[in-house]
């Protein structure tokens, strides 16, 4: 099978130019030397390097995975073939780049048994190979890949099968390979401290701790996430686990528990730290519980200033204000009670002016909503809204908001107080200002040029500056019980703004949360100002997503409205990327030839709405 591959890539390579033999020439000879006398001083800890010929092998391998395999019996002689080439060498294959890439996608093919072949010969009886490999930026991400194949087989293990030889080596095998994670996590145990500060092998903590518990999420990469995906909570996938790994579990906790002090100054032990607390939460909150007081008291005793709390400290840290905010967001009541009745009462506009401690207090204020804590927490935080306001530390603010909207209370004191911020609460005239100054986060004088701040009356300025933050702000108070001071600031906008809203990237989510979240009434006010805009919203990437999520929740009258205008434009959206979705989706060419049945179509449509929206009220 490699051999056809390696004569597909020669033909395919040969009009490409080939390195010569000594473009290396004595710098390649001389950085081998190099590299075999500095590794060899350090002993019998000398990293083996895998020979070329093996190298070139494995990457042949690696390129034949990715073609995949349309037999079993083939993927199966395959891997077994491949075994047989790492048996004897897998810590040196494991260390390497390529063939530490290779393992890993190999892994997931191979069987419960040869898995746990791979990781006991990763391993020493007395630990410290496994430890080494588990800590090498290569080997770690192959134990990894090991650990987390048990998912695999946990369920299929426990299902009551006939008793064939196969179920019986397939059992054999799952037994096998939970021996060896639980060697594994005994390695880890004996060097916790090691382990937990080690920027690989603390991942390989991380994922043993995943295992542990029976829940597992997307295997971990070298590539970079791009930028919508960045802050998105991984996804996890729970499974049964063996009887042993429970108590496994206990035992790696108590482990690092013995090394608490850790996680307050490493910002790579308090990672692992806050994985922990995370997996106990999901799959054995008693456990949780106990480890979330533990690391509490530890943290709440240390010695401070006099009449200071340590925790203030540690808020402002930036390793273990990450590890405080996993705290907050995990505790139950009364936790929660006692962190801000003995810890933080007093503090809280300090610490939100703070660079590092803002965020802990963002995590307080969205844990408090549920709970009679948030009214005091508001009274305290609303009194230093126009510091915060200055420093930037906007997301204390949207946070304020949010809880203001999920808990229905204090929504007027905090609507009033930003009216007072921006400028824009006396005199009256101006509270229809407010939407351009809460999305562009500018005062009244500085938004519409004003020198002064007397006067009701104001320059007529395009609708400009929006931005994020401006943006999750209003959608937080669109939210509210109240929305009318937002819903006539919008009503305001002229055509042009409007059509800019819905097309700009953050503006765009304001006016969907307005209008789907109006009444039938409300609706139609500002659906009146947008007539005119349909088509040019329905030509712009977000402006038709708007005008989408706009259709879903309207009328019948208020769609054939709509429908209406389009139509006018039929070859404009035809043709368009954008608007022939829009075109599509809202039948238009059934409306303009078979309007009586599309009517009925559409009530049926708005009934079957009202009818779930009903239910799920």
């Amino acid at each position: 099978m490699l051999a056809k591959t390696e004569e597909r890539k020669r033909q395919k390579g040969e009009g490409k130019k080939r390195r010569h033999p000594g473009d290396d020439g004595e710098g390649g000879d001389r950085k081998k030397r190099a590299g075999e006398e500095g590794e060899g001083s350090q002993g019998d800890g000398a990293r083996k390097r895998l020979d070329a010929l093996s190298v070139g092998y494995f990457r042949r391998v690696g390129e034949r995975l990715g073609e995949g395999f349309d037999e079993k019996e083939e993927r199966e002689m395959f891997v077994a073939n491949v075994l047989t080439e790492v048996k004897g060498k897998a810590v040196v294959v494991a260390k390497d780049q390529t063939g530490s890439i290779t393992l890993q996608r190999l892994l997931p093919l191979c069987s419960p048994e040869q898995v746990a072949e791979v990781l006991a010969e990763l391993g020493d009886p007395a630990g410290s190979e496994l430890k080494n490999v588990s800590c090498d930026k290569c080997g770690g991400h192959v134990v990894e890949s090991a650990i987390r194949q048990i998912s695999r087989w946990s369920e299929s293990s426990q299902k009551e099968t006939p008793g064939t030889t196969e179920d019986d080596d397939e059992k054999d095998g799952c037994d096998a390979l939970e021996a060896q994670v639980l060697s594994l996590s005994r390695v880890v145990r004996d060097n916790i401290a090691e382990f937990i500060k080690h920027v690989h092998g603390s991942h390989v903590v991380r994922t043993l701790l995943h295992v542990l518990a029976g829940c597992i999420g997307p295997p971990r990469t070298e590539s970079r996430p791009g930028p919508k995906v960045h802050n998105i909570v991984p996804q996890l996938t729970d499974f049964e686990v063996p009887t042993s790994f429970w108590y496994e579990l206990k035992s790696l906790t108590e482990a690092l528990m013995d090394n608490v002090n850790l996680s307050v100054v490493d910002s790579v032990a308090s990672a692992v730290f806050q994985t922990m607390l995370t997996v106990c939460h999901r799959k054995r909150p008693k456990l949780c519980k106990q480890l979330l007081r533990r690391t509490t008291e530890y943290l709440t005793s240390r010695s401070a200033a006099p009449g200071v709390s340590p925790l203030l400290v540690f808020l402002k840290d930036p390793a273990s204000s990450r590890l405080v905010e996993t705290i907050i967001q995990l505790s139950d009541k009364s936790l929660l009670r006692d962190l801000y009745k003995n810890h933080l009462k007093g503090q809280m506009v300090d610490l939100a002016l703070h660079s590092i401690a803002n965020f802990p207090i963002q995590r307080l204020t969205a844990a408090s909503a549920k709970h009679k804590m948030f009214l005091t927490l508001f009274d305290e935080l609303i009194q230093g809204i126009e510091s915060i306001l200055a420093a930037g530390h906007m997301g204390v603010i949207v946070q304020l908001a949010e809880s203001c909207a999920e808990s229905g209370e204090k929504q007027t004191d905090l609507m009033q107080c930003l009216l007072r911020a921006f400028h824009c609460a006396e005199p009256g005239s101006r509270h229809v200002s407010c939407l351009p100054l809460f999305m562009s986060l500018l005062t009244f004088e500085v938004y519409y040029h004003s020198d002064t701040a007397e006067g009701d009356t104001q320059t007529e300025v395009p609708l400009s500056s929006i931005c994020y933050h401006g943006s999750r702000l209003v959608q937080a108070l669109a939210k509210f019980k109240e929305r009318s001071l937002l819903l006539s600031s919008l009503r305001t906008l002229t055509p042009a703004d409007l059509l800019t809203l819905a097309s700009d990237p953050s503006g765009s989510h304001v006016l969907q949360a307005l209008i789907t979240t109006s009444s039938d009434k409300g609706r139609g006010k500002i659906l009146k100002r947008l007539e005119g805009q349909y088509a040019a919203m329905a030509c712009s990437r977000l402006g038709s997503r708007v005008l989408e999520a706009i259709w879903n929740s309207a009328s019948v009258s208020h769609r054939q409205g709509i429908a209406q205008e389009l139509v006018l434009s039929e070859s404009q959206l035809r043709s368009h990327q954008f608007a022939r979705h829009v075109w599509s989706k809202f039948a238009l060419s059934h409306f303009t030839h078979r309007r009586a049945h599309w009517q009925e179509i559409q009530a049926g449509e708005s009934k079957k709405r009202k009818l779930f929206s009903d239910i799920l009220a």
